[in-house]
């Protein structure tokens, strides 16, 4: 006899599906789609075997790893007699994930241009059967509606772990393999695009420095010593314990217009226009809100803010400098990361982190820009190379960047070249936005064509 009762909040479950004693699994909506659903053991093979490797102890073998940026790459080579456990063996076309970290997306397919075949028995390895291009299946595990339904099917409460047998019972929308090779097709038409104006933009980058060694008719040359056997230096010309310093083999630098130091240019560093330290003990302050700049805040390289972090006095701990309106901030750590900044905007609460020089510039004689753009080349960096203390933490110190030196012509000529450069810069941004638009845009199409 059917039952009459309409239950309006229960939900009910077939038992031949009730295999774990867990609720979220059952009650949780999965999803819609178009296309049949079908489960994913019926489209893929587990692929479990192993090789012991340590039978070959001399031989190299390449391993693979996988991270949630790129999926699949190629980690490194091993010698046999290094490897203790037996590793999985992945054929072109085949999958694996780190169960423990398939929910932030650390899956990958291994293609032609990896070299390498093994990888920890640690990752869940499988193959596509006939009716599943692996590609599809790949892109599916990256959409947000499928990492939802990974999420709610993990065990576990401190790690959660996607095992095979729950990856079988999964289930999945399958549309035909004419279907899944547009789709995947046009996914990565997009995402071809999107590639082809991140290179423009990197082309762009080093046209950049081009231009500017042709304006300025820089070169770099190394200093040569032809000097024989013992050579004496002064105990007054010793500002660090290294050979090649010491003898003077560090680039010098050639150029059509005069060259300049920093100390010439630099109208105050570390301090304000009014003489008086810039250095602010911020935790003295506790309640009053400042603007953050820390290392990690400035793109390497570009000169981008990344993030201007809106802190409370009291929850900055280490030393900071205030950066007045204008001025421009340099990374002495890690100097070889070429981190600077000018604080066009307007705030006067902007601290940094002591990791920075905080200065500004004779602008009646030096174009900001110009100097910015100096800053960010090769110019300078040949210099800081071999003048860099400390092997963990690398720093220049303040004599050193005030005796770094650069090509300075007339104020008009600047103008000219920060310009073009400005205008460069400009269309790299324009690139790398396109690009970005691009990629969201590939991965929302596949989405909303898959699901509903």
């Amino acid at each position: 006899m059917k039952s009459s009762a309409n239950f309006l909040w229960l939900s009910f479950v077939p038992f031949s599906k009730f295999d774990l004693w867990d609720t979220k699994r059952y009650t949780s909506k999965q999803f819609e789609s178009s296309f049949p659903i079908v489960r994913l053991g019926e489209c893929i093979r587990e692929e479990n075997k192993k090789y012991k490797l340590s039978t070959q102890p001399e031989k190299e073998f390449g391993i693979l790893g996988v991270s949630n940026k790129v999926g699949i790459f190629d980690a490194y080579l091993q010698k046999g007699k290094e490897i203790n456990q037996s590793y999985k063996k992945m054929k072109i076309g085949w999958i694996a994930y780190n169960p423990y970290r398939i929910n932030v997306g650390s899956i990958g397919v291994r293609k032609s241009e990896h070299l390498f075949e093994y990888i920890s028995p640690a990752y869940v390895v499988f193959s596509c059967k006939e009716n599943l291009l692996p590609e599809f299946l790949f892109l599916l595990f990256r959409t947000e509606t499928f990492n939802k339904v990974i999420n709610e099917n993990t065990t576990g409460s401190v790690r959660q772990n996607l095992t095979v047998e729950i990856l079988k019972n999964l289930e999945i929308p399958l549309p035909t393999l004419d279907e899944q090779r547009k789709i995947v097709d046009a996914y990565q038409r997009k995402i071809n695009e999107a590639k082809t104006l991140e290179l423009n933009a990197e082309n762009l980058e080093s046209e950049i420095e081009r231009y500017l060694f042709e304006e300025l008719g820089v070169q770099l040359a190394q200093k040569s010593n032809n000097h024989k056997g013992l050579q004496f230096i002064n105990f007054t010309d010793i500002e660090r314990w290294d050979i090649l310093f010491l003898m003077g083999q560090v680039d010098q630098i050639g150029s059509k217009y005069k060259i300049k130091k920093f100390a010439k240019v630099i109208t105050s560093f570390n301090k304000g226009q009014d003489g008086k330290s810039l250095r602010i003990d911020s935790s003295k302050f506790p309640q009053s809100d400042f603007r953050y700049i820390g290392m990690e805040h400035i793109e390497k390289k570009t000169g981008t803010l990344l993030e201007l972090q809106n802190v409370k006095g009291g929850e900055i701990k280490s030393q900071t400098i205030n950066v007045p309106r204008n001025f421009m901030i340099y990374g002495k750590l890690r100097p070889y990361l070429n981190k600077y900044w000018v604080n066009n905007t307007g705030f006067d609460n902007i601290i940094c982190s002591s990791e920075f020089f905080v200065f500004d510039i004779d602008e009646e004689k030096l174009d900001k820009s110009f100097f910015k753009y100096v800053l960010a080349s090769e110019i300078i960096q040949s210099q800081i190379n071999d003048k860099t203390s400390g092997a963990r933490m690398p720093r220049i110190n303040e004599e050193i960047f005030f005796n770094l030196h650069f090509p300075m012509p007339d104020i008009q000529e600047q103008l000219k070249i920060s310009q073009k450069i400005s205008s460069m810069k400009t269309e790299i941004e324009l690139n790398k936005e396109k690009a970005k638009n691009l990629r969201v845009s590939a991965e929302e199409e596949f989405e909303k064509t898959i699901f509903q």
